[in-house]
C-alpha cells in the first residue's frame, strides 16, 4: 500500500504537468482565432440605419463636396436618388425623371458625374439596359449609356447560361466596368467594359473570373489599384490591380461580413475606407488598413 501511494505521488504531478503543457497549444490557436476574427470584425462598423425612404438600397456612392453618400431603392420604386448623412439622416432627394426598370448600382467620376445603372436583369432577357449619367445639381440633364451585351445572342438564354444580369459596375479613366451576377452556376463573374457618355453600345466582353458567388455591387478607389466587390454577406478585395480591366489578377481577399445582412452595395469614400449597405436598411464602413 505505501508502495502505490509512493508511485500515485510520482505519478500525478507528472500527469498534472503533461495536461497543463499539452493543453497549451490548443489555447493558444483558439486565442490567436478569436483575435484574428475580433480584428477583421473591428474594421467592418455600422454607421447608422437608413432613412426609411431608403427601403431597398441598392446602390451607393460617396459624395465628398457634401460630405455623404448617395443611395437608391432597387426595382418597382420611385427614380430617386437619396442623399444621407453619416448618421442616416435624409438631407435631400432627387427626383429624377427616368423610369427605375431595375436600378442596381451607382458609380462616380473624377468630375463628379454619378452613373445610374438601369442593368437589373433577373430574366436575362432584357433589351433595353441602360447607365444614365448626370450631375446631381443638374437632374434635368441626363445622358443614356444603352447597350446589349456583345456575346448574348439568345434572350433569354439557357438556364446555364443566364450571366447577363449586372448589379455591380465601376468607373474608371472614361470607361465604366460592368461585373455580372452569374443566376446560371452562380460562380463566374465576367467582366464588360463600355464607354462613359452617351450612346448606344455593345458591352466588350474582357474576361471572366470564377468568384464562387454572385455579385451584388463594385467599387473601385481613385487611382484605380484597388476594386472591391460585395455578395451577399462577403466582401471580395483586389488589391495591386495594374489595370481595371482585369482586376481580378490582383492580390485577392476574402472577407466574411455575413453580419451586414444581405450586402448590395460599396463604394470607396477614400482609398482606405468603403462604405457598404445592406438591403434592410444598414449602413456600413469596413476600413481596408
Amino acid at each position: 500500500m505505501k508502495l502505490m501511494l509512493k508511485i500515485l505521488a510520482f505519478f500525478i504531478p507528472v500527469m498534472v504537468a503533461l495536461f497543463y503543457f499539452l493543453g497549451r497549444p490548443s489555447d493558444t490557436v483558439t486565442n490567436s482565432e478569436a483575435t484574428t476574427s475580433k480584428a477583421t470584425t473591428s474594421k467592418l462598423v455600422r454607421l447608422a440605419r437608413l432613412p426609411s425612404q431608403v427601403s431597398e438600397s441598392s446602390g451607393v456612392e460617396f459624395i465628398p463636396g457634401r460630405d455623404a453618400y448617395i443611395t437608391h431603392n432597387d426595382a418597382g420604386n420611385k427614380p430617386y436618388l437619396y442623399l444621407v448623412d453619416r448618421k442616416g439622416k435624409l438631407i435631400e432627394t432627387i427626383k429624377l425623371q427616368l423610369p427605375n426598370v431595375d436600378w442596381e448600382d451607382l458609380a462616380r467620376d473624377s468630375e463628379g458625374n454619378i452613373y445610374i445603372a438601369d442593368t437589373g436583369n433577373n430574366s436575362n432577357k432584357r433589351k433595353e439596359l441602360a447607365i444614365y449619367k448626370l450631375q446631381l445639381d443638374k437632374p434635368d440633364k441626363i445622358e443614356a449609356i444603352r447597350f446589349t451585351y456583345e456575346d448574348q445572342k439568345k434572350f433569354p438564354p439557357s438556364k446555364k447560361d443566364m450571366n447577363y444580369d449586372v448589379e455591380a459596375i465601376f468607373w474608371h479613366s472614361g470607361k465604366l466596368y460592368l461585373v455580372s451576377k452569374d443566376r446560371g452556376s452562380k460562380e463566374t463573374a465576367k467582366v464588360y467594359e463600355l464607354p462613359d457618355s452617351g450612346g448606344q453600345y455593345k458591352a466588350k466582353l474582357l474576361g471572366s473570373h470564377k468568384l464562387g458567388v454572385p455579385v451584388t455591387g463594385a467599387g473601385s478607389s481613385a487611382d484605380g489599384s484597388t476594386v472591391a466587390l460585395v455578395s451577399e454577406g462577403g466582401l471580395h478585395i483586389f488589391r495591386n490591380v495594374s489595370d481595371p480591366a482585369t482586376f481580378y489578377k490582383g492580390d485577392y481577399e476574402k472577407v466574411n461580413i455575413k453580419e451586414a445582412g444581405q450586402t448590395e452595395a460599396v463604394a470607396f469614400e477614400n482609398e482606405n475606407t468603403l462604405v457598404i449597405t445592406s438591403e434592410d436598411g444598414g449602413l456600413f464602413r469596413y476600413s481596408l488598413n
